[in-house]
């Protein structure tokens, strides 16, 4: 996929990996302009192309009584807002064949969750719409398997797919990253490393999904040197008071540091 394809995207002759990043949810207007405002301050000094990244809902939680979100037309009026507002595209997760139709009136980039993406209804759902389609490997999956989920929709006539790796199960609560899997799947579409999912810890007996956000910048730092297409990060200025995931998030003010670093890598990795 050429990354062209995504409208709105800036920065895309700078040569430098692209973002998408934001928070786990969107909780309301106020927080998601805020953090939209500083990724895009951020990724306009650096040359970064970015997404900006919201969930409108999130239906995979642990706990019912588990944060899900403020209303669907809602929060994809936020996501919509953030485009416009500050010219960037839009990315959320979709779980039904219908979220996919409603979704893509409001976003540029549709997301496959891990644990959905092996449900052929639903990846066809999101390819028939057009949009770019970002596929999440299951945890419980290969990088070799991921070729029939990118040819689910190329079959739809959609060459605008791209797969994002969020870590492998090891063990029953805790994640890791195989980096040989990343060159594996860039023969079958661009590919982006998730790095704060990857550092999950789930499967918690309190019902919450733990994280290692202390080990985000030694992640970040490998997957750019592996030669990654682009970064997933999540991120808030409060982590600690996040609905969704806030134990494995990037602390926002942390964000530009690491991204100067991690540009300065993929710099030196050009020159080979």
């Amino acid at each position: 996929m050429n990354i062209l394809n995504i409208p709105q995207i800036k920065h895309t002759d700078s040569g430098n990996f692209f973002l998408l990043a934001g928070p786990c949810a969107i909780e309301g207007e106020e927080m998601a302009m805020k953090i939209a405002e500083k990724l895009v301050s951020i990724t306009d000094k650096l040359e970064i192309p970015f997404v900006f990244k919201g969930s409108f809902k999130k239906a995979n939680r642990s706990r019912i009584d588990s944060f899900s979100g403020i209303g669907d037309e809602k929060a994809l009026k936020i996501l919509e807002k953030i485009a416009k507002t500050f010219g960037v595209p839009t990315v959320t997760d979709i779980h039904t064949n219908e979220d996919a139709t409603m979704a893509a009136q409001y976003v540029d980039v549709l997301q496959i969750p891990a644990f959905l993406v092996r449900q052929t209804d639903l990846v066809v759902a999101a390819a028939n719409t057009g949009k770019v389609v970002n596929l999440k490997k299951g945890q419980f999956m290969s990088p070799e398997s991921m070729k029939h989920a990118v040819q689910k929709v190329l079959d739809c006539n959609n060459q605008n797919v791209m797969i994002t790796d969020r870590g492998t199960m090891f063990g029953y609560q805790d994640m890791i990253v195989d980096f040989r899997g990343i060159p594996t799947m860039q023969n079958y579409a661009t590919t982006v490393l998730d790095v704060t999912h990857s550092l999950q810890q789930p499967n918690q007996t309190a019902g919450v999904t733990g994280g290692r956000p202390d080990m985000i910048e030694t992640i970040a730092k490998a997957g750019i040197a592996v030669g990654v297409d682009g970064i997933f990060i999540e991120t808030n200025f409060y982590p600690a008071n996040a609905k969704s995931d806030g134990a494995n998030m990037l602390h926002l003010d942390y964000f530009e540091a690491l991204m100067t670093k991690l540009v300065a890598i993929r710099k030196t990795i050009n020159q080979f």
